[in-house]
């Protein structure tokens, strides 16, 4: 997808999904949007986001949260005969409908009363979730579970259950545990509104188990995620009780339900000669000016898109990257008349604007760069250590020709 000249990079990713599930399916699109902010929503966080089926015998929770098929019914999780020596290929497992997804959860949740249920089975598009209001006596509560597949061991594994950068996302606690069976879990209490313009707190804990089984449960502090009063002052579970709902296996047994071809995780890109492959934050950090830079928060190893938080002794500024490749074909968007271009081919673009996010008196400063094999590097600086936030600055830590020398390094590309 193209991006914009100016673009922000989680809302890239938001839109790509919203797009996604938009494009894909022809009827009820009103869950459908819903499907993509809510993977939109886990994207951004790491960062990183819907009918209730009848069902003539349902799928009761026993101890430890396993499904209990109804008498006569086959286990998830068949096996070959005991005592033949020839390999018997493991059933597919049965489907999980809606209705069993929703007595799933009214069964694992404390005692209260329940609302508003609705839920899409393991074999509906675009994929199985699970959704009520929860009212413990206390205030009725959205609760939320979403289940899906992801690539094990891979950087969306790992972003999955990364607590996200404070420069991006605002929180007020997030952890990373790893279970026994070595499964991680990321439990995050958060907001729904980036700019705390509401009270409505959103919690949500992200699992993801060796396999690539990932549950995602989401509660808040009101009976819908969006123009709906607080109910109470914070969400229904605590941390613990989340996390201990995300490790149910009930929900393992539902993923193992979904149809292969139709969550199966997307392998991950082959690196090439024209793809960046370095960990953006710590490149940005050795090209930095020599000086004395504070670095307060950054982005870890991701590749693509990272950033710093610095610090000079004047305040926070937050300076980020982007590096992409394969963008020839929208650089006359990218790149107009006021541009410049090198020898090499490469146009170069400047621009100083007011921030866009709300934080009072925040500038942005950006050089874009495209050479002339569609490889791309665009760094943004603010003078602020988040684009929300009040300047902390006058301007950015880093001047434009700074900014200008690091997005035209070779470097991004060895």
């Amino acid at each position: 997808m193209p991006v914009e000249q100016h673009s922000d990079p989680f809302e890239d990713r938001l839109t790509a999904e919203l797009h996604e599930a938009g494009s894909a399916f022809a009827t009820d699109r009103a869950e459908l949007v819903a499907a993509g902010v809510r993977i939109g929503r886990r994207r951004l966080l790491r960062r990183r986001a819907a009918v209730v089926g009848g069902a003539a015998s349902l799928a009761l929770v026993g101890v430890g949260g396993a499904l209990l098929l109804p008498a006569g019914g086959s286990s998830p999780r068949a096996t070959a005969t005991v005592g033949t020596s020839r390999h018997t290929p493991e059933p597919a497992p049965a489907p999980v409908s809606a209705h069993q997804l929703i007595r799933t959860l009214e069964k694992l949740l404390p005692q209260g009363k329940f609302s508003q249920a609705r839920a899409r089975g393991t074999n509906e598009k675009p994929g199985p979730f699970v959704h009520l209001v929860y009212d413990d006596g206390k205030g009725a509560a959205a609760i939320e579970v979403g289940l899906d597949r992801i690539e094990p061991g891979g950087d969306e594994a790992r972003q999955t259950t990364e607590c996200p950068g404070k420069a991006y996302v605002h929180y007020d606690a997030c952890g990373t545990t790893r279970l026994p069976d070595g499964s991680v879990v990321m439990v995050l209490q958060g907001y729904e509104y980036p700019d705390r313009r509401v009270d409505t707190k959103y919690w949500t804990a992200e699992l993801v188990t060796p396999e690539g089984r990932h549950i995602s449960v989401g509660e808040w502090n009101a009976a819908a995620e969006k123009n709906s009063p607080v109910t109470r002052p914070e969400p229904p579970l605590s941390a613990a009780q989340l996390r201990q709902l995300a490790a149910a296996g009930a929900w393992r047994d539902a993923v193992d339900a979904i149809p292969r071809g139709a969550s199966a995780p997307a392998a991950e890109p082959t690196a090439t000669a024209s793809r960046s492959t370095v960990s953006v934050a710590p490149m940005l950090r050795s090209l930095l000016p020599a000086g004395k830079f504070t670095v307060s928060e950054d982005s870890g190893q991701d590749t693509g898109f990272g950033y710093l938080v610095l610090d000079d002794g004047k305040g926070r500024s937050l300076v980020q990257v982007n590096v992409q490749a394969d963008m020839s074909d929208v650089g006359a968007e990218l790149f107009g008349s006021d541009s410049e271009t090198l020898p090499d081919g490469t146009k170069v673009a400047l621009h100083q604007r007011p921030g866009e996010k709300g934080g009072a008196g925040v500038v942005w400063w950006t050089v874009d760069t495209l050479r002339k094999d569609g490889r791309r590097v665009v760094i943004s600086a603010f003078n602020s250590g988040a684009q929300d936030t009040p300047a902390t600055r006058k301007t950015p830590a880093l001047t434009m020709k700074q900014l200008r020398a690091i997005a035209l390094s070779p470097k991004w590309w060895q």
